[in-house]
């Protein structure tokens, strides 16, 4: 296979390239990487030192791509399925990857600083950090709110990349920091993702690994159940 994919099954910003990788049912190995297991981790450092995954290894040309969205932007360039997930009109694009920007930076940052903090020790904890990125996260669902009012998807009417970085997005964000009760077009929004099948894959793949979330005993049992 000459695509693979440095991953782990629980990490939120890997689901947004599997979920890219699925809709358009991408052929790739993947490889999951252990950063806990040293060999693991040596393996995956000699591929990207910097030892952040995912990485997409494309061996047809010896190309190392890092980056989610560089990720799913070269899959659309170089391995285009049925289902472009960057859209061909240029306004419509920069919206894609605005929305992807935005869920990566102001949903997925903040969510990542919470779950962090709640790994550290008592002595090394940040209440002020998790604060501000709870404070984040709120402003974050204000906007998708009103943005969604009328949207089916992030830029309307056709699933994109954008959609991609929202679905992890929005599912551990929603655990750490729910908008169940305070947000309904983020709700209803998410409900949609959830029914897609390339994000239900997702979903069932990373479910042996859920025990090992910090916030595992707030995961609703309809994503526990096999």
């Amino acid at each position: 296979m000459k695509l693979v994919l440095y991953f782990h099954p629980l990490a939120s910003f890997c689901h947004k390239v599997l979920i890219a990788l699925y809709e358009n049912e991408t052929p790739f190995t993947g490889h999951i990487v252990d950063l806990m297991d040293a060999d693991s981790r040596a393996r995956f450092i000699d591929v990207w030192p910097l030892g952040k995954f995912p990485v997409l290894r494309d061996e047809s040309v010896g190309r190392t791509i890092p980056e989610t969205t560089i990720i799913i932007e070269y899959l659309d360039q170089h391995y285009p399925g049925a289902h472009r997930l960057l859209p061909a009109d240029e306004n419509e694009r920069l919206d894609a990857r605005l929305w992807d920007r935005f869920f990566d930076l102001y949903v997925q940052v903040p969510m990542q600083k919470i779950v962090a903090d709640r790994l550290r020790s008592d002595g090394e904890r940040d209440p002020r950090g998790v604060a501000d990125a709870r404070a984040t996260l709120m402003t974050a669902y204000d906007m998708i709110d009103r943005h969604m009012a009328s949207r089916t998807w992030a830029i309307g009417k056709s699933f994109s990349i954008a959609d991609c970085a929202a679905a992890p997005a929005l599912f551990y964000a929603g655990i750490v920091a729910p908008f169940s009760d305070t947000h309904p077009n983020v709700v209803a929004y998410f409900e949609r993702l959830v029914e897609r099948p390339s994000f239900k894959r997702v979903i069932a793949e990373a479910q042996p690994y859920f025990q090992f979330f910090p916030f595992k005993d707030s995961i609703p049992a309809r994503f526990l159940d096999g």
